[in-house]
């Protein structure tokens, strides 16, 4: 079964935006978080630790959270590489 390009590229542009605030999300709290525990104070900022495994106040993801991001980028690097050597053959063909 192949799967045509506008496809892909539909899949990759409507899950790009979607992914990007769970990402950044992930990034800046993990990053935050790792600085304040190597300066000693870990404790005072577990509020950031816990936005990270994605538990939002009373909404709380923690179970599903890494593997929906997980899920999320593997498919924008799957969809992504696909249209790079897409790309990467018509390039070779002219």
């Amino acid at each position: 079964m192949t799967i045509k390009k506008i496809h892909i590229r539909q899949l990759h542009y409507y899950l790009a935006p979607i992914m990007l605030f769970p990402v950044i999300l992930s990034l800046i709290t993990g990053s935050l978080f790792q600085v304040a525990a190597i300066t000693g104070k870990g404790e005072e900022f577990i509020w950031l630790l816990e936005l990270h495994r994605g538990k939002f106040g009373r909404i709380n993801l923690e179970m599903v959270y890494p593997f929906l991001n997980a899920f999320g980028i593997l498919i924008l690097a799957i969809t992504g590489i696909t249209m790079w050597l897409q790309t990467q053959r018509r390039h070779r063909s002219n």
